[in-house]
């Protein structure tokens, strides 16, 4: 039996190892240009149930009530549904609260990391079609 290349296929391991390098270096230049800034705190507004707003401060009260629960006994459900779903719902907050901005970069570097990552999909994508047929193999 013959060795195969990237993917099973005999597309080209080289154009694999390029096109996985070419990603990951776009992939980390592009994550590397955006700032992370939450706006997240005790007397904000988490997030909104029916036009209501649900602060942060809300969600840690029936959090306080299933730990009790969960201390008073730890066969409890419902203090563990209390305790999960205040968890769940806090970190849902934190994750809607997150504010993404682009740092400020020249056009040559925006268009350096979108060649670098898109070529690369291109190039992995590439490596993993079969040249001798030109078919895609599934």
């Amino acid at each position: 039996m013959a060795q195969r290349g990237a993917g099973g296929t005999d597309g080209g391991t080289g154009s694999f190892l390029l096109g996985f390098v070419m990603i990951c270096a776009g992939g980390y230049m592009l994550l590397n240009g955006i700032i992370v800034r939450p706006r997240f705190g005790l007397g904000l507004v988490a997030f909104r149930v029916g036009g209501l707003p649900v602060t942060s401060g809300m969600i840690l009260v029936p959090f306080m009530f299933g730990v009790g629960l969960i201390f008073y006994n730890a066969r409890n459900y419902i203090g563990w549904g209390l305790a999960a779903a205040s968890l769940i719902g806090l970190v849902f907050g934190v994750i809607a609260n997150i504010n993404l901005q682009m740092v400020s970069m020249s056009a040559f570097d925006l268009l350096v990391i979108l060649v670098l990552l898109v070529g690369g999909i291109g190039l992995f994508l590439r490596s993993l079609k079969d040249l001798k047929s030109g078919d895609a193999q599934g």
